[in-house]
């Protein structure tokens, strides 16, 4: 009879399900995110830790190994396109992934509370929220209603992105991932510290939303 044969292993996020796991470093999350992306655009996904026993463990606390801040844009669900199950990403969502008092304490608390090594921003191209704060600064008519708050505070993002030639949503929509990373760490004492002691890094990326390929673009802290 031949050999007998086993099929290695794709490389996931750890089954957890037993055991209190040790925390990546903020590389190693990374890298993790970053094969369950590839297993999403190739279409060969692992979806792990997703069954009963994954569910039962996480009931008295949780060991997320990312918090993924991105666009409520129902196109852009985190778990899915980084291939990941319970427990292993803490997401915050807000459209066109605006920052405002309740992201940041969302963001302190997986950071300082969850201990949480890696932050990623997480844009995409043809974002409505962005488009609108485009057409905004074209027109200089700002919209109705709590959509205008929204506008407002991407808006700076929009004049950075024109200053450097930048004129397309999704040449747009790359500055202004760029500009909220860099906008969340001034904002918060918290998120500061944490990356300026190589606890915790945050990744700037852009989502396509053709290919399902998530892009780094920008850092801050190391990887």
């Amino acid at each position: 009879m031949p050999p007998t044969t086993t099929t290695p292993r794709r490389p996931t996020v750890a089954d957890t399900s037993t055991s209190t796991p040790l925390q990546p470093s903020p590389a190693e999350a990374w890298r993790l995110l970053q094969a369950g992306n590839d297993r999403f655009v190739s279409g060969d996904v692992a979806h792990p830790n997703q069954n009963a026993a994954r569910r039962s463990s996480l009931t008295e606390s949780q060991h997320p190994i990312a918090v993924i801040f991105g666009c409520s844009d129902s196109r852009l669900a985190a778990e899915i396109i980084f291939d990941v199950g319970l427990g292993d990403v803490f997401v915050v969502r807000t459209a066109g992934q605006v920052i405002d008092d309740a992201v940041l304490g969302s963001l302190e608390f997986s950071v300082d509370s969850l201990q949480v090594p890696l932050i990623v921003v997480l844009g995409h191209d043809s974002c409505g929220a962005v488009t609108a704060a485009l057409e905004s600064s074209t027109t200089g008519q700002l919209p109705a209603g709590y959509v205008r708050d929204l506008v407002e505070r991407i808006l700076p993002s929009v004049l950075a992105a024109q200053r450097d030639g930048a004129d397309t949503v999704n040449e747009t929509v790359v500055e202004h991932v760029k500009q909220t990373t860099e906008r969340m760490i001034d904002q918060s004492r918290v998120l500061h510290d944490a990356v300026a002691d190589g606890r915790t890094a945050v990744v700037g990326v852009t989502y396509r939303l053709a290919e399902g390929r998530a892009d780094l673009v920008s850092q801050v802290g190391q990887l």
